[in-house]
């Protein structure tokens, strides 16, 4: 028996052992230094069944309790005796009051008047904002917060329900369970990311699509342009780069002025980005080129003339940048997140910066692809917490081609 002063009784249930969170919240207790007395374990008879356990977590002092209990409520604990959360109005705008309670991806709830909540529009990092009514909570990005808000304040009355995973191998997205390796087979997750996609497609699914000039560069984009146009891609986030390198292929069959049908160098080629930009910029828009036939072919044509939403983030080393281009860095995240809204499938290509942005906006429960040469770039967004991302080590060309082959399959 522990003999630590300050303890607290909590409860997880769910597929807590063979997703092996009751392990992973014992651990965790035990790190942080605390230390924990188990008085009940219901294991589920059947992997359908849930789990349930109940301990006291106790630690040396109050604040290294909160600690650890804010560690394991991540992981679905919660008090046996649970109470209100503890609300306070926003003092201002932009700006959280201190002790704000920061959000997870995952699927969260908030006890308000005896009752829990589900908090909508789920995203890390955010506050949580509770309706003046109190019927409703959202996930709130702390640039948007107003004075007068009623902010949720510290762990108290909050749960989350963490996405379960690890228990079904061999089912769709079983290779969602898959460590980034550049050595495992591909073809068989290529082949799961393709049926993941039809169904998505045929189904009520909602395919988002992050990429990087990479699929210009490497000679993808005919491919990329395909799936716009058989409705495997729903919305499209990129930057400057993809989309002025795609209008400069159709314009002068150059990327960065590489030939794309040689490989080689071109006269005068690296003004075309440039000049390709200008042209685009004199006639408006993207869809004003498409629509006065100057734009006759590529990834921004296909999604102008199929309708395809999509957002360009600027960076600060864009050229021109295209009109289409959002510069104002804040109004491109709330363009994203507004258009992350529905998306059940979301495959990253080729750019780490967009992708990790990206994965901080979607949900748990969004299942993730990442393709990229580099594995870093899928660590980075594992250790920003989008743990649910599986990552193929390869570059975009080669993966792209398995991809449309897989999906021209009936």
């Amino acid at each position: 028996m522990s003999q630590h002063p300050h303890s607290e009784e909590v409860e997880v249930s769910g597929h807590i052992i063979d997703s092996l969170l009751l392990p992973k919240i014992l651990d965790q207790i035990i790190s942080l230094g605390g230390e924990f007395q188990i008085h009940d374990v219901r294991i589920g008879h059947s992997r359908k069944d849930p789990s349930y356990a109940r301990l006291t977590i106790s630690a040396p002092s109050a604040g290294k309790l909160e600690e650890v209990l804010k560690a394991v409520g991540h992981h679905g604990g919660v008090p046996v005796h649970p109470s209100d959360c503890r609300l306070e109005a926003s003092d201002m705008n932009g700006a959280f009051p201190e002790g704000f309670y920061c959000s997870t991806n995952e699927e969260s709830e908030v006890r308000i008047d005896g009752q829990w909540i589900q908090v909508d529009q789920q995203e890390m990092d955010c506050g949580v904002v509770v309706a003046p009514d109190h019927r409703s909570a959202r996930c709130v990005p702390m640039a948007d917060v107003k004075r007068g808000e009623l902010v949720v304040i510290g762990r108290q009355g909050t749960r989350v329900h963490p996405t379960e995973r690890g228990r079904e191998q061999h089912e769709a997205f079983g290779f969602m369970n898959s460590t980034v390796s550049s050595e495992k087979p591909k073809n068989v997750t290529v082949r799961e990311i393709a049926a993941a996609m039809k169904a998505a497609r045929d189904g009520n699914g909602r395919i988002l699509v992050v990429a990087g000039p990479a699929v210009v560069h490497t000679g993808s984009r005919d491919l990329f342009s395909w799936m716009i146009e058989q409705d495997y891609v729903h919305v499209l986030f990129a930057g400057n780069a993809l989309a002025t390198h795609d209008i400069e292929q159709t314009f002068y069959g150059t990327s960065l002025g590489i030939s794309m049908s040689h490989g080689g160098g071109t006269e005068e080629g690296h003004e075309h980005h440039l000049r390709s930009i200008n042209r685009i910029r004199r006639l408006g828009s993207i869809r004003n080129a498409v629509d006065e036939g100057v734009l006759k072919a590529g990834i921004m044509y296909q999604c102008v003339k199929k309708d395809i939403p999509y957002v360009l983030a600027g960076s600060i080393r864009d050229d021109g940048p295209l009109p289409d281009v959002i510069t104002d860095s804040l109004a491109a995240q709330a363009k994203m997140r507004e258009l992350c809204q529905g998306v059940t499938f979301c495959l990253m290509i080729a750019t780490t910066l967009h992708s990790i942005a990206v994965g901080n906006l979607l949900p748990a429960r969004v299942k993730v692809v990442c393709v990229d040469i580099n594995p870093a770039t899928v660590t980075k967004l594992a250790d920003r917490g989008t743990f649910q991302t599986v990552g193929v080590v390869t570059d975009a060309e080669p993966f792209l081609r398995v991809l449309v082959d897989e999906l021209k399959k009936s």
